[in-house]
């Protein structure tokens, strides 16, 4: 029997200012997590899903960043790897993040969603994330969140769940990545006490071309925390699925990549409303046209 593919983690020495643009790169060549140590020497680490095996020498676009080490681990030592670096964290005005090993329910008047970090994105730990479930959270309080929703590149489901736990109940959401299908449904099942054994959100892996999305068109919200080149690429798809007045909240968008991202989202159709910063990232709200 042949060993089972390993995971890879690549530890780097990256500066203030250069994180951004490296995690945009490390995500389009199919990074799964990434993070930075708290406490010095602040190293930043990057990890890849068995099978992946990234070039480093690609990395010498980055003049700044060295490459300290690469490490490579089996299936049982991921629980172990995917905690270092992740604790409890509160996103927006409503979320408490609680990593599924950590006791407690949170602070009060938060709604605690447990997660459980691991091949899939989407934690609530990436400001992209963060920014996405704020522009939700302000839909929602201004009764504008609007059903069906889709969310494209869905990773763990968080931004399906909290769409969910802030009202809506016609969800649907998919990503690409098979590990996704296995996150989304762990997500779920981790926090069947906070949704009472409703079923927050349908999921499924593949792409926008699936007759279940086409389906449930129009929709009203539509989510896509993904790069800009591939919301760029999606954009005449979703434009069709979308009802006039549904909403496009997108991010993954670097903060250097505003302009390009406003004029891609209004050549395609969406006119946009409202800009979200934190850190090196934004998020963009689209108003789709009648």
């Amino acid at each position: 029997m042949e060993p089972a593919a390993q995971h890879l983690r690549w530890r780097l020495e990256v500066p203030e200012g250069a994180e951004a643009p490296l995690e945009a790169w490390l995500l389009a060549q199919g990074s799964t997590a990434t993070y930075r140590e708290a406490d010095p020497p602040c190293a930043f680490y990057a990890y890849f899903p068995p099978g992946l095996r990234p070039d480093p020498g690609r990395l010498e676009g980055f003049p700044s960043i060295r490459l300290l080490d690469v490490e490579s681990f089996d299936d049982q030592d991921w629980i172990a790897k995917s905690r270092e670096g992740f604790g409890c964290l509160e996103v927006g005005r409503r979320f408490h993040i609680r990593p599924t090993w950590e006791d407690g329910s949170g602070p009060q008047g938060r709604v605690s969603i447990r997660v459980n970090p691991g091949l899939a994105f989407g934690t609530g730990g990436h400001e992209t994330t963060r920014l996405c479930m704020g522009m939700l959270e302000s839909l929602a309080e201004e009764g504008k969140l609007a059903e069906p929703i889709l969310d494209v590149g869905s990773g763990t489901g968080i931004l399906a769940l909290a769409a969910h736990l802030l009202g809506a109940e016609n969800i649907l959401a998919f990503d690409l990545d098979p590990d996704c299908g296995p996150a989304m449904a762990e997500l779920i099942a981790d926090n069947r006490d906070i949704l009472r054994h409703s079923r927050p959100f349908e999921a499924f892996i593949g792409t926008l071309e699936d007759p279940r999305v086409e389906a449930g068109k129009p929709y009203g919200t539509l989510l896509a925390n993904i790069l800009l080149v591939t919301i760029r690429e999606l954009l005449p798809r979703l434009g069709g699925l979308a009802a006039p007045g549904a909403l496009l909240v997108a991010s993954g968008i670097l903060a250097e990549q505003e302009d390009e991202a406003l004029l891609t989202l209004a050549s395609g159709g969406f006119t946009p409303r409202a800009i979200a910063r934190e850190g090196d990232w934004i998020a963009l709200l689209g108003e789709r046209g009648s």
